[in-house]
């Protein structure tokens, strides 16, 4: 079943800084903060929300349809989605512009900081959910900020379902726009910074949010995840992962749990364990699609983890 992805396309340049950003930042300079991290290692990755989303709800077999916009840079892209058999139809080129670009440096206790140039990104109100046929269900991923506002118009007004996953472009909304957003979805996902932005921003706690849409899920790292849904708090443990080596795309991994789940009507428990899963197995790889597993290999560890099957 065709679900349609829309946010961005980027290629992520990741490097790796081998000690403690807190070992580096003065509290009492932070007002005059001058500093620079000495990274020995770096490299350049194949990222963005829409793109790491449909790679691995690809691999679970799920049929995703990518709406992005992209720069003269995006050829060897281009090339990638052709290798992985991932339609471009609605990824559209705007001339003279680059591609979207993150800068990623992830300290020893992963933490990360990033600074992003959004590129073609701000562009993406030119392409239009009116335009795709036979979709199921969609997510409105970080992407350009008029983009987004117009697609959650575009899915509420064609009575599609949606998820609404604001990500790192939360703050360039006020409340009386994120509810504007919320009012459409039928799905809230944020991880629990972003979460607790969004109580402060709309002025709402949790449990009201959750009230506004079927379900409202609040990613947690480490401590595993949260999905509010049909007046239940239901708590989805971490799986362990084989390594922790690079935390860059585990929330889009897990999404893409969260969208196969919805659109296959998987109860919440078992979309939260298989997103959980999904997060997993990409964290013990490098980059935001370089760990690659089989749908039966996928399912063995969905058995490992939990003692039971997806269904």
């Amino acid at each position: 079943m065709r679900t349609l992805i829309c946010g961005s396309i980027a290629y992520d340049n990741i490097m790796v800084f081998p000690d403690h950003f807190k070992n580096h930042i003065l509290p009492d300079k932070i007002h005059v903060l001058n500093v620079a991290f000495l990274v020995p290692e770096m490299r350049r990755e194949f990222g963005g929300c829409a793109s790491n989303i449909a790679y691995n709800l690809k691999m679970l077999g799920g049929e995703p349809v990518m709406m992005a916009t992209v720069g003269d840079d995006y050829a060897p892209y281009a090339a990638r989605f052709d290798q992985l058999n991932l339609t471009q139809q609605h990824v559209q080129h705007v001339p003279e512009t680059f591609t979207a670009q993150a800068f990623i440096t992830t300290d020893l206790a992963d933490n990360q900081i990033t600074a992003f140039h959004p590129g073609a990104m701000n562009f993406s109100h030119l392409n239009s959910v009116k335009d795709v046929q036979g979709i199921r269900l969609g997510i409105i991923a970080p992407d350009g900020r008029d983009g987004m506002m117009q697609h959650a118009r575009e899915f509420h007004e064609a009575g599609i379902p949606f998820v609404f996953d604001p990500g790192q472009g939360l703050p360039m909304y006020n409340g009386e726009e994120l509810l504007s957003f919320i009012d459409k979805a039928d799905y809230i996902a944020v991880n629990d910074y972003e979460g607790q932005l969004l109580q402060e921003r709309t002025g709402l706690n949790l449990e009201s949010l959750a009230k506004k849409a079927k379900a409202l899920i609040v990613t947690l790292g480490a401590q595993g995840s949260t999905i509010y849904a049909d007046g239940k708090q239901i708590d989805i443990p971490c799986v362990k992962p084989q390594a922790v080596v690079d935390p860059t795309g585990c929330g889009d991994a897990y999404r893409a749990g969260l969208l196969y789940g919805i659109v296959n009507g998987l109860d919440w428990q078992t979309t939260g364990r298989l997103s959980s899963l999904m997060g997993a197995l990409k964290i013990a790889h490098r980059g935001g699609q370089n760990h690659r597993f089989t749908r039966t290999e996928i399912d063995q560890f969905y058995f490992e983890s939990f003692g039971s099957h997806i269904g």
